[in-house]
C-alpha cells in the first residue's frame, strides 16, 4: 500500500496521542500546520533574481572561498509573499544538482538551495560536508550555511521563521551539526539515511529544542542503523533519543506501523512545542524513500510506500522559530 500525501494530510489531531485505523494497521495521526506569524526578509519586493519555476547554479563567497549552489524558486514565486526555504545537502561525491534530480523537493511550495560541498580527503575527489571524517580541512560549512542564508533572506522574500534542513547521508548528517550550532535560523531538520559521525555532534548544545524528523532504512549497507564503533557511527535509534533527550520530550514515544514496510515512532510533549519523529523503513537501503531514479546505495532497496519529501514537508510545517 501507498501512504500518499493526501492521506497523511487526513490524519489529523495530534500525533502524539491520537491513532488512526488504517486497513489492519495502525497509523499515527497528524497535526495541521499550527497558525504561523510570518517573517519577512530584506528582499521582500525586490525583482526575482531568475524566473520562477526555474533552478539555477549560483555562487557566493565564505571564507574567501567561491562557493555554489543550486537554487530553486517555485513557480508560484512572487516577492510580495514570504516564502518557505528548505536547504538540501547531498551525500559525499554527490551535488547539488543530483540532489534536486531524486528527492523531488523542488515540488514543494518553497525556495529550495542545493548547496555543494568541497571536496574533501580520501579517493575519488569527491565533495563532501563538515563533521565527516572525510571533509576537507579547515573548510566552515556552517559559516558557508549562514552565510548562504544571509544572501537569499537579502535577495528573495523569505519567511525566516521557516527554515528547515534536509540532506541524504553525509548531507544528512550535517543537518544534525546545523541542529546544534544553527538553532536560531533552522526551525527544524530531516535528514534521510544520514551519517552521524562524532564531528556532527560533539558538544552539542543548542540554543532551543529543535524538532527532528530521521528517516532511515533498516537495511542501509554504507550507514547501517545498528551504527558501526569503529567508524563513529552510532545505532541510528540511539541518534534518535538523544534528541528526544535534548529536546526534552516526554521519554516514551507512540511507535505505529502505517504499512508493511513503514513504522513512526514519535516523542512529543518537548519544550518549545518540538517534536522529535523515526521513520524506519523495514530492508529499506541507503536510498531516498520515494526516489524514482538512482539517489545512492547501489544495489539497496528504494521504498516507494512514502515520498520523503511529503511526509517531511508535513511535518517541518507544524514548526517553525520562535518570535
Amino acid at each position: 500500500m501507498r501512504v500518499t500525501r493526501s492521506l497523511l494530510r487526513t490524519l489529523t489531531a495530534t500525533a502524539a496521542t491520537g491513532l488512526l485505523v488504517l486497513g489492519s494497521t495502525l497509523a499515527p495521526t497528524y497535526a495541521t500546520a499550527a497558525a504561523r506569524t510570518v517573517s519577512t526578509s530584506p528582499g521582500c519586493g525586490t525583482p526575482a533574481p531568475q524566473t520562477p519555476g526555474t533552478s539555477v547554479l549560483r555562487s557566493l563567497t565564505s571564507q574567501e572561498i567561491t562557493r555554489t549552489y543550486q537554487l530553486h524558486l517555485p513557480a508560484g514565486y512572487t516577492s510580495q509573499q514570504s516564502w518557505p526555504v528548505v536547504l538540501a545537502f547531498h551525500g559525499r561525491g554527490g551535488t547539488g544538482a543530483e540532489m534536486e534530480g531524486f528527492s523531488k523537493l523542488s515540488t514543494l511550495p518553497a525556495i529550495v538551495a542545493y548547496p555543494n560541498g568541497i571536496i574533501g580527503t580520501g579517493g575519488g575527489n569527491r565533495q563532501a560536508w563538515q563533521g565527516a571524517p572525510y571533509a576537507a580541512a579547515g573548510v566552515d560549512d556552517v559559516t558557508f550555511t549562514s552565510t548562504l542564508l544571509n544572501t537569499l533572506e537579502n535577495s528573495l522574500c523569505v519567511d525566516q521563521r521557516r527554515v528547515y534542513a534536509t540532506g541524504k547521508s553525509n548531507g544528512g548528517g550535517f543537518t544534525g551539526l546545523l541542529a546544534c550550532r544553527l538553532a536560531d535560523r533552522i526551525a527544524a531538520i530531516a535528514p534521510v539515511a544520514a551519517a552521524f559521525y562524532p564531528g556532527t555532534g560533539d558538544n552539542c548544545s543548542p540554543s532551543r529544542a529543535v524538532p527532528v524528523i530521521d528517516f532511515h532504512g533498516t537495511g542501509d549497507s554504507t550507514i547501517p542503523y545498528d551504527g558501526n564503533v569503529d567508524r563513529g557511527l552510532p545505532a541510528i535509534q540511539d541518534w534518535v533519543f538523544a534528541w528526544v533527550v535534548r529536546d526534552d520530550c516526554a521519554r516514551r514515544a507512540s511507535h505505529q506501523s502505517i504499512a508493511p514496510d513503514i513504522s513512526i515512532s514519535l516523542w512529543g510533549n518537548c519544550t518549545g512545542d518540538a517534536e522529535v519523529e523515526h521513520v524506519a523503513v523495514a530492508g529499506g537501503g541507503h536510498t531516498w524513500p520515494g526516489a524514482d531514479v538512482d539517489s545512492g546505495g547501489s544495489g539497496d532497496t528504494t521504498t516507494q510506500t512514502i515520498e520523503a519529501h511529503e511526509v517531511l514537508w508535513d511535518f517541518v510545517l507544524r514548526h517553525q522559530l520562535p518570535s
